[in-house]
């Protein structure tokens, strides 16, 4: 170590050549641990590209951003709307689109690597959370999915108490997330409690999205106050993109990087930003926000608005932004960051970070998922219970319609009418927990794109906490309509009914599961789901007959793939096989077999018994569950952490001054 008497002054041999960092450099650049105790992320000439299909052409949206982010300090992207923020952090955090096109050099302590799970984390914009859970339970169910096999439940208790305290909610751990029509916690709460669920695996490097979205001025210094305040401590790197932060919360960040219209305003010390803009004839009033007067210079949105500078002479925005660009790239703001970076790279070459941590085991994953989405659907009144609520008044208006349905020869076309009633309308009106699917499925996305469970976990969790519901829709309007218009008494014959019901149930949920993940709205969805029901509907063989069906599309091949054809033809055979029913309502008529009646008038297939029909249902329902776990792996459109070369510097002594 030496003094120059003003610095201290901290000097690296690498290969042969004198680093000197000035002691006020972050610390993670001076120390050769940092691979084991903090991440540095530096990124040089990163373009980003996203191509119109329609128009064939392209679009840039970052144009040569160079910068670098360390332990100890949090970088702020800001600019306007449209100026590439959230594309900047996307970039840095490996999540851009398959239709984007990066270039540049994207850097992990100098080295080309991966962000394993564990070591950085992601907080959108949108806090996505189940609303029927409370604080300590989503804290606690996240511990139990994220933290490893490895550790035990009281361990993984204690670091769930542990984040919830770090973010300031001990006091709302029993308060539900809230949502429609139920009130819960506040906006700066579900932003903490967004955090606090990525923070469970202390991981090194944290992405914040727009964190103060939707927060008044004073909720939002308090959300940044508490990740400004630990990661300090924590030695952690913090990369935020914020749009406009009061006065106070500006204050509160290290480094800043101001975009706009994808170009570098900007990038160093956050105070200093300040001075940048007055140097350049653009000061900043006294009395006045510095970040609302940054993106006040800088808003191409408003071109007709020119600028005043000075006392005379008025710029436009154009203007205005080309001199602070230029400004920049020929100011000694951007050779030290060209400097830091080309430090960073040579000292801390070679250092790799840890490999991934581990998640807890597949078993575990399913138990929790399995728990935590009963819970969700026992508290979510739209999820199953409106629902049955719904299928008992249908059940008791049905079973009621068709009473004492009989023997007499008219009933045989009753009984088609309410075994098609039951296996389309009953079944149909599974659409109506669509919206529910839709939220789970935005949560879903959300913890899995940040890595807390695998895909199969989650289908398999899903299944099993949905089946006894589904059980009891299947049991309960099923039975009511059963006994009330007196179909087949033999208890063989009710429970295959059930059975048939609830496989059919089971099917439909499975499909709209599909439509879920393929429709992520909830108008199109509904509109997508019950149009791909009607075509079944249609094509099953009851409105019209199976030989009557035209050919082309209609029997070939939607009467084959419909499941209303094997739930109509299973509840006929359980239904007609063993009766007999006069010719007509004469008294002394002969009469005649359910199973000629299965064939001459409702032209059942009589190659096969009922069982095989309710084989095929439940081969469908397997179908239909693979294809949902195939169709939510495929989603999965991110690119993965651009990997480069390290460009050799030349071996020379280089002064940092990162204050």
């Amino acid at each position: 170590m030496a003094s120059d008497g003003q610095h201290d002054i901290s000097v690296l041999e690498v290969d042969n050549a004198s680093i000197e960092f000035q002691q006020d450099t972050p610390w993670a650049i001076r120390d050769h641990n940092v691979g084991e105790d903090g991440v540095c992320l530096t990124w040089q000439e990163l373009c980003v590209t996203v191509s119109d299909k329609e128009a064939k052409t392209s679009k840039t949206i970052l144009e040569n951003v160079t910068g670098y982010s360390c332990p100890g300090q949090v970088l702020a992207i800001m600019g306007p709307s449209g100026s590439g923020k959230s594309t900047l952090l996307d970039a840095l955090a490996g999540r851009l689109d398959l239709n984007t096109k990066q270039s540049g050099q994207i850097l992990i302590n100098g080295t080309e690597q991966a962000l394993a799970y564990g070591t950085s984390a992601y907080v959108t914009q949108d806090d996505v959370l189940m609303t029927t859970l409370t604080v300590k339970e989503i804290v606690n169910y996240s511990s139990l999915l994220q933290l490893p096999s490895s550790m035990s439940k009281l361990e993984k208790r204690k670091r769930a108490d542990e984040c919830i305290k770090e973010m300031g909610l001990q006091d709302s751990i029993h308060t539900r997330v809230g949502g429609w029509g139920v009130k819960g916690l506040s906006g700066g709460q579900k932003r903490r409690l967004s955090i606090c669920i990525e923070i469970l695996t202390h991981p090194k490097l944290l992405f914040l999205d727009e964190p103060t979205s939707g927060l008044d001025s004073a909720a939002s210094f308090y959300v940044m106050s508490r990740i400004a305040g630990n990661q300090r401590a924590i030695g952690r790197t913090i990369i935020t993109s914020i749009h406009q932060p009061s006065t106070q919360v500006f204050h509160l960040f290290g480094y800043l990087c101001l975009l706009s219209a994808g170009k570098t305003i900007y990038f160093g010390p956050a105070q200093q930003a300040i001075e940048f803009f007055s140097t350049n004839g653009f000061p900043c009033p006294s009395l006045q926000n510095p970040s609302d007067h940054f993106l006040q210079m800088i808003n191409k949105d408003f071109k007709d608005n020119d600028i005043e500078q000075g006392l005379s002479t008025r710029k436009s925005t154009d203007e205005v932004i080309n001199i602070l660009v230029n400004s920049y790239k020929s100011s000694e703001s951007y050779e030290q960051v060209q400097e830091v970076i080309y430090g960073i790279c040579n000292n801390l070459k070679g250092s790799r970070l840890e490999k991934g941590r581990k998640r807890a085991s597949f078993i575990t994953q399913c138990q929790v998922l399995t728990r935590r989405s009963f819970i969700n659907m026992c508290r979510d009144w739209g999820y199953y219970w409106l629902r049955l609520a719904i299928y008992i008044i249908l059940g008791v208006g049905l079973g009621t319609l068709f009473f004492n349905i009989g023997f007499s020869h008219s009933s045989i076309q009753a009984r088609g009418s309410l075994i098609m009633f039951v296996a389309s309308y009953l079944t149909f009106m599974t659409i109506g927990g669509f919206p529910s699917f839709i939220e789970d499925m935005k949560v879903f996305k959300r913890e899995r794109l940040n890595g807390h469970y695998g895909v199969t976990s989650y289908v398999v969790g899903n299944t099993l906490s949905s089946t006894p519901f589904l059980l009891m829709i299947a049991i309960i309007p099923g039975a009511i309509i059963y006994f009330l218009s007196e179909l087949q008494r033999e208890y063989q014959h009710f429970l295959y009914y059930l059975l048939l019901i609830f496989v059919c149930m089971l099917l439909i949920e499975s499909l709209m599961m599909i439509i879920a993940s393929l429709v992520p709205n909830f108008l199109m969805g509904i509109i997508t789901g019950a149009g791909v029901q009607g075509i079944m509907m249609l094509s099953g063989g009851f409105f019209r007959l199976p030989n009557d069906l035209p050919n082309i599309f209609w029997r070939y091949p939607f009467y084959y793939i419909s499941f209303h054809k094997y739930a109509f033809q299973g509840l006929f055979k359980n239904e007609f096989e063993g009766l007999e029913f006069p010719r007509n309502d004469r008294i002394g008529a002969r009469m005649i077999s359910g199973t000629r009646i299965l064939k001459n008038v409702w032209q059942v297939e009589d190659g096969y018994s009922k069982w095989v029909d309710l084989l095929v249902l439940v081969g469908m329902v397997i179908v239909y569950r693979l294809l949902f776990l195939f169709f939510i792996k495929s989603s999965e459109k991110i690119k993965p952490l651009i990997k480069s070369f390290v460009r050799r510097a030349p071996k020379q002594v280089v002064q940092v001054d990162c204050s």
